[in-house]
């Protein structure tokens, strides 16, 4: 079996090759650089330029299912034009993918796309499952609500489509983890607001066993990619102050503060959603780290 994945190169995708080839399943990734092409049996890439509409044709032979993850980072300050960014970077994308399968004819039967749980209005009270149909009027509310209208193109050409609404991913070396614990572990840490917010998270190695499982289970429709844990900002700050045995000895930090440091993206400190994960376990599918305690060991100690 030969799976295209898009953001191959990146936290998550990483996680999910290494589990693919686990698995004996071959890989084909599109890359915006050239130095990073690579021509192994079971790894072979190809270059794309979505923003030029230029793409290797040639990386969906053999293949049959696309597990696509490509999307520039929200972890940025939001200028105008970045934002811009975020969003063309995900619906622009798909539609490249989907004119070049037309174009060539090729036939490809699956398609396991991210998405993020930010379509998601905040809230401290809701227990949002997938049949949730409010979408949050936030900027990111708006950019899943394109994004995942762009990955439903797909089914016009004959495929399968599974959506995954990550959550907070949690990894060693990267994503918001690493930043999240540099102000704890010099003393300096303290929860956001009034810490009531809750953080739907889920640990990498899990996320991409979840987008391995859609892939073999021909998985359709959307999923929730959270652990079944979710927290309060105040306890996630609180467990991680503990796991990496530093003090809290700070106030909370009020919002105003942070909206002055991170502008509009301060927003991501903020939100509050509650995830529910019963849909994919029932299909299933097993957390190895349905806590965030030894998640949180397992990633720092």
């Amino acid at each position: 079996m030969t799976v295209l994945i898009t953001g191959a190169t990146g936290l998550i995708g990483q996680e999910i090759v290494k589990q693919c080839h686990d698995e004996g399943i071959n890989i084909h990734y599109l890359t915006t650089s050239k130095t990073k092409l690579s021509t192994e049996v079971n790894y072979k890439g190809f270059y794309w330029n979505p923003n030029n509409q230029e793409i290797d044709h040639r990386c969906f032979e053999g293949v049959s299912t696309i597990i696509n993850m490509v999307g520039a980072s929200i972890s940025k300050r939001w200028t105008d034009a970045y934002k811009k960014e975020v969003l063309e970077s995900r619906t622009k994308t798909a539609q490249l993918l989907q004119d070049t399968i037309k174009k060539h004819n090729y036939s490809i039967e699956h398609v396991v796309s991210a998405s993020a749980i930010g379509i998601y209005p905040t809230s401290l009270t809701n227990y949002y499952e997938e049949t949730h149909k409010e979408v949050s009027e936030s900027f990111l509310g708006k950019v899943v609500a394109q994004w995942e209208t762009a990955i439903d193109g797909f089914k016009r050409l004959g495929c399968k489509v599974v959506k995954i609404r990550i959550g907070l991913v949690l990894a060693r070396k990267s994503g918001a983890l690493p930043e999240i614990i540099k102000p704890i572990k010099f003393g300096a840490g303290a929860a956001f607001g009034n810490g009531k917010q809750w953080q739907s998270w889920i640990h990498v190695k899990d996320l991409a066993s979840l987008f391995v499982f859609a892939l073999q289970n021909n998985l359709e429709g959307i999923y929730n990619g959270v652990a079944p844990n979710a927290v309060s900002n105040k306890e996630f700050t609180k467990i991680t102050a503990s796991v990496l045995q530093r003090p809290l000895i700070l106030p909370n930090i009020p919002r105003f503060v942070m909206k002055l440091i991170l502008g509009e993206m301060h927003m991501l400190l903020f939100e509050s959603q509650r995830v529910s994960s019963q849909k994919i376990e029932a299909k299933g599918f097993h957390f190895k780290y349905a806590n965030l305690r030894p998640a949180l060991e397992d990633l720092l100690v």
